[in-house]
């Protein structure tokens, strides 16, 4: 008989150090995360370094790695080890002049289960990512897993609807996403707590709209590494919330934190049963959505 319950992480960090330090820190995490009875592990957006994209600044690009390099042998390795799925954020170089804000899914025996590459990208002041990164061509996707089927969007995506109901179409159990959101020091009095608020509640909205498990990693700490200016203080705030929108683990704004919670499969089964919106939905009323605008 199939295991109908099994347990989740979001590991929140300070990630403003070197790529080799960084690397070891969340090793150590993902470790004492799987002690806790951790089975799926999610580390923050773009693991290995300071939130670079803060500035357009082409010596950046040398924080890219290829696919299948120093961050997929440590965490495959780890990741065997282990016995535990992790999703591994990182910043990837297809090719020259083609880079992409990417997530590997390692599952459990070590091999790749899937890869993600960020859809939606921003370009906010000091959020410059589009000065670094392709748009993602993989679709959104569910993967499976030997814990349980996972779906990984990473940060801007999750203000689309569209993102995460695509992948739950898919059968997707729960939504990782991977985050490095914050306030601009100097906006955090007055706009702090509508813009931090606005991010819960739209991903609280999402597991509501899709009866499925959501969780967001998120990085802490005040990154200022550029001259004249406030930096990004990273509000961190990772969360696990259920198939209602229920907070299983909520972590604090500037600590360190491992979350841990349980996916109830037979849970989600009830909720979708009693709330049925992905049974009503009128299919064949919504090819407009593909439009930019409709006039």
């Amino acid at each position: 008989m199939a295991k109908n319950t099994y347990t989740i992480s979001v590991i929140q960090l300070n990630l403003n150090n070197t790529p080799e330090n960084n690397l070891k820190k969340c090793m150590e995490w993902v470790k004492k995360a799987a002690a806790k009875g951790a089975e799926v592990i999610s580390l923050p957006e773009l693991y290995s370094s300071h939130y670079f994209c803060q500035s357009e600044d082409t010596d950046n690009f040398s924080l890219a790695e290829p696919l299948y390099g120093t961050s997929f042998k440590a965490f495959s390795a780890l990741a065997k080890e282990l016995g535990v799925v992790i999703i591994v954020p990182f910043f990837e170089k297809r090719m020259s002049g083609v880079y992409h804000n990417s997530a590997y899914i390692i599952d459990s025996d070590g091999s790749e289960a899937g890869l993600y590459r960020k859809m939606h990208i921003p370009d906010d002041p000091h959020f410059y990512e589009k000065f670094y990164f392709t748009p993602g061509d993989l679709g959104f996707k569910t993967i499976p897993t030997q814990k349980g089927k996972v779906g990984t969007l990473i940060c801007w995506d999750q203000w689309y609807p569209e993102a995460a109901r695509l992948t739950a179409l898919q059968g997707a159990e729960v939504l990782f996403y991977p985050t490095a959101i914050g306030w601009h020091p100097k906006e955090k009095e007055e706009f702090g707590e509508k813009q931090q608020g606005a991010w819960m509640n739209v991903m609280k909205g999402h597991a509501v709209a899709n009866g499925v498990y959501v969780a967001a990693a998120n990085r802490i700490g005040l990154e200022k590494y550029l001259p004249d200016t406030n930096g990004i203080e990273f509000w961190g705030s990772s969360f696990i919330c259920g198939p209602q929108g229920e907070i299983l683990a909520q972590a604090s704004a500037d600590q360190e934190e491992i979350l841990l919670a349980e996916i109830d499969l037979d849970l989600q089964e009830n909720v979708r049963q009693n709330w049925p919106f992905l049974r009503d939905r009128r299919i064949d009323m919504y090819g407009a959505i593909t439009k930019r605008a409709i006039d």
